[in-house]
């Protein structure tokens, strides 16, 4: 229901009231009814730019908060976990129950976390519940960030590990993906790679991604207060990511860059997600470069997923399917 609307030449301002929509799964309304409550320990503003004390002390607690959402899960997952190096950064090599451990694809799942949280252990837990969604065996980069590591630091390391990759398996042996942040790295990583002369992978896979740190799509606004999960800008860590670097550079905002030749990508995102533009932009960018792109979009979900309702297992076997189609099931 629209309360009250206001209008000039340029800006729309709109009160409403947004319902919990029956379109969607009964799973998928607790979590919408839940709103941002389970989220509540990253619901605070963040620290300022130059507060190093603060932001590690923001990520120590956003770190704990989400270790115990995907702990939870991590106990219906049966998989064999490997921490291995390469060079200084740190891969987690998992091999879900069901794959073979020699299996010729690999998975090289980057986090997300908003390009300051998700490291160490919740990697390792992300990671798991990755490898069981895509059913591939799985390498998931521990890569390093802020405060500490800013830009480029996450995208070296991810870079590393994509180039130890390709050294144990061919280029359509390999698929590279993330949600969030770590979509934002995925799409990133195809652009440096292919600046650096390395083979491009099969397949890309961004989930909502953060392809455009400078925030300037359309649903950046329109679904500020609605994304139960993104309940703000994220315009505080991102600055912090990129340190003095331009958020509008394409190693930093992919969504900016050459997009030509990348591999064939599936995109998802929802109708509540604060990543919406990003996610519709950049595929229409690919299509635009000639790349085979499918976009899905899904009914009310926030940014990313409903947490184990229907929608999420729908999404997981689309993913599947896509994949199956490039590099073989």
């Amino acid at each position: 229901m629209v309360d009250d609307v206001e209008t000039d030449e340029s800006v729309i301002t709109v009160t409403r009231s947004i319902p919990v929509p029956t379109s969607v799964s009964p799973a998928a309304r607790r979590v919408l009814a839940a709103g941002a409550a389970a989220l509540a320990g990253l619901g605070g503003p963040n620290p300022s730019r130059d507060d190093t004390e603060g932001w590690r002390a923001y990520v120590k607690a956003a770190d704990a908060m989400l270790l115990g959402m995907f702990d939870a899960q991590v106990p219906q997952v049966v998989a064999t976990v490997e921490a291995i190096s390469v060079g200084d950064v740190t891969v987690f090599d998992i091999t879900p129950d069901g794959v073979p451990g020699d299996s010729d694809v690999v998975y090289l799942e980057i986090h997300g976390g908003a390009l300051v949280i998700g490291g160490g252990e919740c990697c390792r837990a992300m990671a798991i519940n990755a490898s069981a969604r895509m059913r591939r065996r799985t390498w998931s980069v521990d890569y390093r960030m802020p405060p500490d590591h800013p830009y480029p630091a996450a995208l070296d390391d991810c870079l590393a590990a994509y180039r130890a990759l390709l050294g144990v398996r061919a280029p359509d042996r390999v698929i590279v993906g993330g949600a969030s942040a770590g979509g934002n790295l995925a799409a990133a990583l195809m652009l440096r790679a292919r600046d650096e002369g390395l083979p491009l992978p099969a397949a890309l896979v961004l989930l909502t991604p953060e392809v455009d740190l400078t925030e300037s799509g359309d649903s950046f606004r329109t679904n500020l207060g609605i994304d139960t999960v993104l309940m703000r800008s994220l315009a505080e860590a991102n600055a912090l990511y990129a340190g003095d670097h331009d958020l509008a550079h394409p190693y930093l905002s992919p969504l900016f860059g050459d997009v030509t030749g990348f591999p064939p990508t599936f995109l998802q995102t929802g109708t509540r997600d604060l990543f919406l533009s990003n996610t519709v932009r950049m595929h229409r960018k690919l299509r635009a470069a000639g790349v085979e792109a499918e976009l899905h979009v899904f009914e009310a979900m926030p940014h990313g997923g409903f947490w184990g309702a229907p929608e999420d297992k729908e999404m997981a076997e689309e993913v599947r399917r896509f994949l199956d189609a490039h590099v073989g099931p």
